[in-house]
Parts: C-alpha cells; structure tokens; sequence
C-alpha cells in the first residue's frame, strides 16, 4: 500500500493550484520484489539471462498472439515462464501487452484495470495504457479501478520485468487482476476483451497449474488441464478441473489458480480456428532444488498463434460427418424455434476445423420440392456451424416471400445448405461460369443474388440468369446489372435428399 505524506498546511497554500482536469498519477510500486524475484536491477538482470538460456529456444510456436505463463517465485517457475516469454516476436512494435493475472489477496467479481499510473519493477518504468483501462471500464460494467487488488497482486507484476528484458521496442501494458467467480462474469470480460485479440496486441495470462498434490499427482491433474487448455473449449477445461477435483488427489486444493484469466480467454478464443495451441513446456516445483515433491506446484507455459489467413478457394471441402452434422444442427435449430425453445447448446471444442473456420453460408427449405424459405449471408466473420443455425432460424421465420413455418409443417421439408467462397469482383458477363458460380450484384442500396444451383434448376441462359437476378431479385430492371458492381463465389451445397 502507498503510504500517506502529511504536508504542513503553510506549505500546501504555497503549492501551485492543480487543475480539476489534471489527474494525479500514482505509479504502482513493486510489491514483491525481493521475494519473488530480485530488487537490485543488475541480480535481475543476471537470474532473467540465465533462465532465458536454459528455457526452450524461440521457434516452438509462430506469430504468437498470446501466451500462458506462470507466476512463482522465479527459483521454481522462472524457467518455465522464460520458455513462453521466448516464443513470442520480441522485435515487433505491440500497441498493447494485456497482462491478465487473478486475484490472491482481495475479494470481488470481475476485473480490476490498474489506471492511476505506470508500473515500477527494479528495471525501471513500463508504462500502462491508462486511456485504453478506462475505456474498458466505461463499456463493461465487470471493469472496474480499485486500487487494492493490485497493491499487493504478484500474478501481474512478476510478468512484467521478462518484457522489460526480452522487448526490444517500446510497449505498453494494460495490467488487470481477475477477481470473477462465475462462468457468466468471464463470458462478459471476454466479450468486452475480444476486439483486441488480434495481431496488433499481445496477451499475456498469469497463471499457476496444481497447487500442492505430490509429484505423481500434479503430472497427472496439469497433464489434464492443459489438454482442455490445448483443445481451446472452455467447457473441456471446467470439466477437467472438475474430473481432477473428483479424483480426490491428496492435497490438491486447486487445478488452476489463474483459471478465471484463462477460462475468460478461451471464452475469447474457442470460436477463432485461426489460432493454434502448442505446449512449450511443464515443470513442477519439484523439479526445483529447492522445491519438496511431496507438495508441489505446477507450471505450464502455452503458447497460442495466429495462422496466417489463406483465402478460402473452390477446393475448400467437408467431411460427410460434418455435412451430417451442419445438416442436423439446421434441423434442430427450425425445430426450436418454431417450437418456441432455446436453441440446444454446441460445444465448440467437439467441432472439426472446417467446422469453425468462418464461411458465409445460405440455408434453403423446401416442401414437396417448392421454395419454403431461403437466407443467407456472405461475410465470413462467424463460424460455420454459427451461420448454419442462424440462417436456418432466419429461412424459416424471416423470409419475407414467405410465412413463418409452422409445427406441422417440419416433417415435410427438405434442407439444403450452400456453404460459401468469397466474392471475387468481375467486370464482364464473359468472367462467369454458369453453373459453377453464384452472382451477386450491387448498385446504390439496391442488390441481389442467385446461387449457383439456380441455374441448373431453372435452365437459364446465363444472360437470362443475370436479367431475372437483377429484375427479380435486385430489383434493378432487366438490364440494370449491365451498370451494377458485379460479384462471383461458389457454393459447395448439399442437403438431406
């Protein structure tokens, strides 16, 4: 805690007024120095070279977008730490590092952003994006300022001097102490921190594996954990702390105790199939000349990259368990919500890649081979299976052409779902393939598109197919896509007939 200085009142007259709009800065001093890692710069300096020379070399995961790292004293856990810290690009000009870490000393749900100054470490100043915090607070009502649960907070501060020592351009950080004790409160941090998981910031999330079962058992209970961490499902990490807590493992007090920091960033993650998971390296304290294997505690550094985005071709495919299963969840979504029900849960983890990767897609209904109700999207910015069950909602209770479907209805309707390539512009009827490719076509707020499999069905030149999408369904007369921006994709379409 900041001690308090009293100023004789004569003095305070003599000080210069300082404005309502200036707002005092209070850096946040190093609380656990000299205990978890050394005070004097250069012993610091010295203990950060030596365990980044025996860590795991840089190259184990690429283009890093964050990394999970432990927060021991340094003797047990700064190997380990140093081995994460290695893989990510220490060259590369961040616009923020967040650094998550929970709460071991104060109380509360939600988070807390440090923003009433910068951080202090024997290695100087790092400054914090104190705008950036209180951005955070003003939209999420789980955001808050209070001080205290970052005074005494080690999870957070032990991070900071590896930056200092492996960066080699300026950065700034956005420091926040997790306090949640509910599913529901990560969901809403991660939902507020979502929009800055891409590649230009970093995370960093602080957390201890195993607290205090013997060796054996802490091998067994991080292996656990760390592959439900490793299939990014935060419901396979709930349930592996949970299996670990049933095995009744003597002295196990908790599997995770960063598990709201990182339950919030799998929150954040499990939808994204650019990222990929690797394991850098475990260790326990036991592993430690000065650690006892009777009661450890363990530690496991992850690294998590960004695939570099491939744009998504004509040869992009799918299983036919995953057409099965896409297929399966449409009809289960127009049954829910004609049936006025929720939709049923889907556990992303359990999904293949192709599954996850983000594809416009259109889902079709038919009765008695006629038109029931048709919707899509183009842009890719959610799942597949996401857009599947939303486009089928929307197919059956929102196509204007049409009344939403009734109960009685649904054992004689037929889906077809057409998963979609990006659009590629054209500037000539003769650059597209009738049959192969869907058009879509734009002018003003006016546009339309046919899918490919519309020109099987209706024989149409392709002529007659870009007159009848732009007078029927752009709404632009017969000619008008002769002025329109013209677009082409392809479809891959298969339904359950």
């Amino acid at each position: 805690m900041f001690s308090r200085i009293h100023v004789p009142l004569l003095l305070l007259l003599l000080l210069p007024i300082t404005s309502p709009a200036q707002e005092a800065v209070v850096d946040r001093q190093p609380a656990v120095a000299g205990q978890f890692y050394p005070a004097k710069a250069d012993e610091l300096k010295q203990m950060l070279a030596s365990m980044f020379a025996r860590a795991v070399p840089p190259g184990k995961a690429k283009n890093v977008a964050a990394i999970i790292v432990p927060h021991a004293g340094y003797i047990y856990s700064g190997e380990v730490a140093a081995s994460g810290f290695h893989q990510i690009d220490a060259s590369k000009a961040y616009d923020n590092i967040f650094i998550i870490g929970p709460s071991h000393h104060v109380g509360f749900e939600g988070a807390s952003v440090y923003t009433e100054g910068n951080f202090i470490t024997p290695l100087g100043t790092v400054e914090v994006n104190r705008e950036l915090g209180k951005k955070l607070i003003k939209e999420c009502a789980m955001f808050s300022d209070r001080t205290d649960a970052h005074a005494e907070e080690h999870s957070v501060e032990v991070q900071v001097p590896f930056l200092q020592y492996i960066m080699k351009k300026h950065f700034r950080i956005v420091p926040i102490v997790v306090g949640a004790n509910s599913q529901e409160t990560c969901r809403k941090l991660a939902d507020a921190l979502r929009p800055y998981l891409n590649d230009r910031n970093l995370f960093v999330i602080s957390s201890d594996f195993s607290h205090y079962p013997g060796y054996d058992d802490a091998v067994r209970a991080d292996s656990n954990t760390a592959a439900a961490i490793l299939s990014n499902s935060p419901t396979n990490l709930v349930q592996a702390m949970q299996r670990n807590e049933e095995a009744r493992m003597p002295n196990l007090v908790t599997s995770l105790c960063g598990w709201s920091g990182v339950l919030t960033f799998l929150d954040m993650t499990t939808a994204d199939a650019a990222l990929r998971f690797t394991k850098v390296q475990y260790r326990n304290s036991g592993d430690s000349p000065a650690g006892d294997r009777s009661r450890v505690v363990g530690y496991c550094a992850i690294a998590v990259s960004r695939a570099v985005k491939q744009e998504r071709t004509a040869k992009f495919e799918l299983l036919e368990r995953d057409k099965s299963l896409l297929l399966s969840m449409a009809r289960q979504a127009v049954e829910a919500v004609v049936g006025q029900r929720e939709l049923p849960p889907v556990d992303p983890g359990t999904l293949s890649e192709a599954l996850r990767a983000p594809c416009g897609a259109f889902v079709t209904l038919n009765k008695n081979h006629a038109l029931r109700g048709c919707i899509g999207r183009f842009d890719a910015t959610e799942p597949l299976y996401k857009v599947v069950r939303m486009m089928a909602v929307a197919a059956a209770t929102q196509d204007p052409r049409f009344s939403p479907v009734e109960s009685a209805e649904i054992p004689d309707l037929e889906i077809e779902i057409s998963v979609l390539t990006p659009m590629r512009r054209i500037h000539s009827i003769d650059e597209f393939e009738l049959g192969r490719q869907g058009i879509y076509m734009k002018s003003g707020n006016r546009s339309g598109t046919f899918l490919p499999q519309v020109a099987g069905e209706t024989g149409w030149t392709k002529e007659e197919f870009f007159g009848h999408c732009s007078q029927d369904k752009a709404g632009m007369g017969w000619d008008g896509w002769k002025s329109a921006e013209l677009y082409v994709y392809e479809a891959l379409v298969f339904g359950e007939k």
